[in-house]
């Protein structure tokens, strides 16, 4: 576990520090996380289309098992990055949203364009506003090393939940 004196000074994120470690490359989604604004919506707009992308190539399965992979691999660059940028759980990482948005669309799928668009409206307004259980997840665990790392992923995937649970109660009330 790195002590405080390992953790370089906050550091905005460029172009250089993108490509300069595959875990960069990842946690700051490919790039997406770049955005000056709203790097989260921009993230997770990027999950969005690299699902659709994504899904005529893999089964069920194969999405869900990609899905476990990016869990994975996804906690181990945000862990990684947020060490490198000296920022506990900085907006620039966006993998977690990235994850966060397969796994709802993975699960609520098939629904159309409308849908689709309302479930990122949704997962977004959870991820943002932090209601209640979004709040005490993305408190848990805070800090450097694989604790800060999971809890860099937590927060979103209680708001992937607490998305599902909505559109699962929409289908069920309302058709």
């Amino acid at each position: 576990m790195p002590s405080l004196s390992d953790i370089p000074p906050p550091r905005r994120p460029s172009v250089h520090f993108l490509l300069a470690h595959p875990a960069h490359f990842l946690a700051l989604g490919f790039g997406s996380g770049l955005s000056p604004v709203a790097p989260g919506t921009v993230g997770t707009l990027w999950g969005w289309l690299a699902f659709l992308a994504l899904q005529p190539w893999l089964t069920p399965l194969g999405m869900g098992l990609a899905i476990a992979l990016a869990l994975a691999l996804g906690w181990w660059a945000c862990a990684v990055t947020a060490r490198h940028m000296g920022v506990a759980d900085p907006g620039s990482i966006v993998w977690d949203e990235v994850v966060a948005i397969w796994i709802v669309l993975w699960l609520a799928m098939p629904m159309g364009f409308w849908g689709q668009l309302a479930a990122f409206a949704l997962f977004r307004y959870f991820d943002a506003a932090k209601p209640g259980p979004v709040a005490w997840a993305d408190r848990l665990f805070k800090g450097f090393g694989w604790r800060g790392g999971l809890g860099i992923l937590l927060d979103d995937l209680v708001a992937a939940f607490c998305t599902l649970l909505a559109i699962a109660l929409w289908r069920h009330f309302i058709g």
